[in-house]
């Protein structure tokens, strides 16, 4: 039959992206105590396109990600995007996922577990010269604000705010470390079960760590750069303000490498 795409175009434009977008597709995660996790990742996947030729294969991206989808870890990523590369005979390959990961975690006292879900994305270029990845981890967690503690008779405001970590490492990095890590540098965790003795010692624990986001994200830069594994870094918390018409925002970007 014939193969359109493959044949040359006139207008010698070269075309850095092209692909598939917002595929839904279910997937399994190897995770840190040595099991497996499905769960149902967002997937962009594209290759560049010579000026040459005039489209790509679509229907093998989505063949490619059906042989990758068990026991996902970054270096299986970084071989699906040399893969696209060389099935669609292209210099560039591209493969963004994100998906929601699960962990267990108990409350601080009464010790009932509850399930915490973290938003979390693989990013990965590959080429002739090597490949790029990068993994992110956002994890809610408490701010309060010391500047109301200081100042306040009763009390202090405090609210939720996201925090998130991007990562480049040379060894492998677990998702559940990454939120050791974000959680560590805030005022104080969330959790998703909390019974009455719990939430005293969390407020109480709160009250005791206040944190600007300013103080966030420079306690987890420090973190992180401690952690050798880490070759970059790019960490932000946003904090949704209880008392403010707006968010506070704080973000640090470091390359361990220079």
């Amino acid at each position: 039959m014939a193969d359109i795409q493959s044949e040359p175009d006139r207008r010698r434009v070269a075309i850095d992206k092209v692909g598939v977008k917002a595929i839904k597709h279910p997937v399994t995660l190897s995770t840190m105590r040595g099991d497996a996790q499905e769960t149902v990742a967002g997937i962009n996947m594209y290759v560049s396109l010579p000026a040459d030729r005039k489209g790509t294969h679509m229907s093998r991206f989505l063949e490619a990600i059906n042989e990758y989808r068990e026991g996902l870890q970054p270096e299986r990523i970084i071989q699906l995007c040399h893969e696209l590369r060389e099935n669609l005979d292209a210099a560039d390959a591209h493969v963004e996922m994100n998906f929601p990961y699960f962990i267990t975690k108990k409350a601080p006292v009464t010790g009932l577990p509850g399930l915490m879900d973290y938003q979390c994305a693989f990013h990965c270029e590959a080429n002739e010269h090597g490949e790029d990845f990068i993994m992110s981890v956002a994890a809610a967690a408490t701010s309060l604000c010391p500047c109301s503690k200081e100042i306040s008779a009763y009390g202090a405001h405090n609210q939720r705010c996201l925090i998130t970590a991007e990562v480049r490492f040379n060894s492998m990095v677990w998702i559940e470390e990454l939120v050791d890590h974000i959680e560590s540098a805030a005022s104080c965790p969330v959790y998703s079960v909390l019974k009455r003795p719990d939430e005293k010692l969390v407020t109480e624990q709160a009250f005791e760590n206040p944190k600007f986001v300013e103080d966030i994200v420079r306690d987890l830069a420090i973190r992180l750069d401690e952690d050798e594994r880490l070759d970059w870094f790019h960490v932000k918390s946003e904090n949704f303000e209880s008392i403010h018409n707006h968010n506070a925002y704080a973000e640090i970007t470091r390359d361990k490498r220079s």
